[in-house]
């Protein structure tokens, strides 16, 4: 379902309310890659065309814009109809650049905190079209896992697996929403080479998500073994990495703090590792000293929107309240999202394991943690490497709802998809 006029009209009206100046919005130069314009501009503006400025003055918009000359048009064709262009975006005047003003404050990461806050919290509650498309985007990208997963299987390369995915959302008109990761080496959280060769046994981490046509973006991962079931030491880590995951997406409703959404997933993480022998004593105490970040050094997840990590340009005054600073502790430095969750909010929630050598074997993180780590023991897991699950959520009124849920997570479903 696409974003009306209406929508976008209703969207600069609110901000109209919010921060009554003029605000200039500029979409951004074009690139020999493919071009997405600004978030901001999509979201006020909707048109995801380059070098355009948009003015926002008292709710109403005008688009500043030149047609094509001949022999820009000769490569690119000769725009679109003018007429057109202000009916689908609920446009009031479509202006030449000659007369764009100098004066009005350009939205960007230098804009006065006013205007900031304001188009913050705008993006920081989805409408009902930001919804929609969001559920959109996460439609695509469960159905793009459920072909990767049938076209996983020993011999192939990690990169035919990516080409999977990217075919799907490419087929409905989408596009990738971030660089994916589709790896047999878990254990490196931003792995890029897509070079290795699956192997029967091996764990494939699969972290993707689809953007729509109109720049809404989603996040999944999930985390399986190659043409085979889990053998039984992945299989104890993935339900430890599971249960953590239920607890913290229980845990996501509105007035609840995201910061504990993470601390319910480090609790079940530690406590499912507290009962395999990885680590000893009280899970509550052993996560308020941080020794679960040795496994689970990230946060649990983030903001959902136009971007999959949304306006994580502005840094943390999107994603923390005001007020509220970035931890240094190992466990807490990484949490991107420090608010109260409130109705139609959209996160992610993916908590995993990871055996990183460079934590793991390093006496340096280790030996502050010598009396609750059983050492022997954690070596026999070095085969898991790395397991998460990610989800999308959108928080409602009185609770929230899984996005994803059609997209299989539990052992056996996975091990039926992946074998079939």
């Amino acid at each position: 379902m696409q974003t009306t006029a209406a929508d976008f009209q209703q969207r600069r009206r609110h901000l109209a309310r919010l921060y009554p100046h003029p605000v200039l919005l500029e979409s951004g130069p074009k690139t020999r890659n493919r071009f997405r314009a600004e978030s901001f501009f999509l979201y006020f503006g909707g048109w995801n065309h380059p070098n355009l400025t948009m003015l926002l003055q008292d709710g109403e918009a005008t688009l500043f814009y030149d047609p094509p000359e001949t022999e820009q048009a000769i490569w690119e064709g000769p725009g679109p109809d003018l007429h057109e262009l202000k009916h689908r975006y609920g446009l009031s005047r479509i202006a030449s650049l000659r007369e764009m003003p100098q004066a009005a404050t350009r939205l960007n990461p230098e804009a006065p905190e006013e205007l900031l806050q304001a188009a913050i919290s705008l993006r920081l509650l989805h409408d009902q079209a930001a919804r929609n498309q969001l559920e959109q985007a996460v439609d695509m990208s469960v159905r793009a896992h459920f072909q990767a997963m049938r076209a996983t299987r020993p011999e192939r390369w990690e990169f035919q697996i990516l080409a999977t995915l990217l075919v799907s959302v490419t087929q409905e008109g989408g596009s990738p929403a971030f660089e994916p990761v589709v790896s047999t080496r878990g254990e490196i959280l931003r792995n890029r080479d897509n070079q290795g060769t699956l192997q029967r046994g091996d764990l494939l981490l699969v972290d993707f998500g689809a953007r729509t046509s109109e720049g809404w973006s989603a996040g999944l991962t999930r985390t399986y073994p190659v043409r085979t079931n889990y053998s039984s030491r992945q299989a104890e880590i993935y339900e430890v990495v599971l249960a953590a995951q239920k607890q913290a997406l229980a845990a996501c409703r509105p007035g609840q703090e995201y910061r504990q959404v993470h601390r319910a997933a480090c609790l079940g993480l530690t406590g499912g590792l507290v009962e395999l022998g990885l680590m000893r004593g009280c899970p509550e105490d052993l996560v308020e000293r941080g020794a679960h970040a040795l496994f689970f050094p990230h946060g649990v997840g983030h903001l959902m929107g136009l971007d999959l990590r949304d306006m994580e340009e502005f840094g943390d005054r999107a994603g923390y309240a005001p007020g509220r600073q970035r931890s240094r502790q190992l466990d807490l430095k990484h949490l991107s999202l420090d608010r109260l969750l409130q109705p139609h909010m959209a996160v992610t929630v993916e908590p995993g394991f990871y055996w990183i050598p460079q934590l793991l074997e390093n006496p340096e993180y280790t030996e502050p943690f010598r009396d609750c780590l059983n050492l022997d023991r954690i070596a026999a897991y070095k085969e898991v490497r790395g397991i998460r699950i990610g989800d999308n959520v959108l928080i409602h009124e009185t609770g929230s709802k899984l996005l994803s849920a059609t997209l299989p997570k539990e052992v056996q479903e996975l091990e039926i998809v992946v074998n079939s």
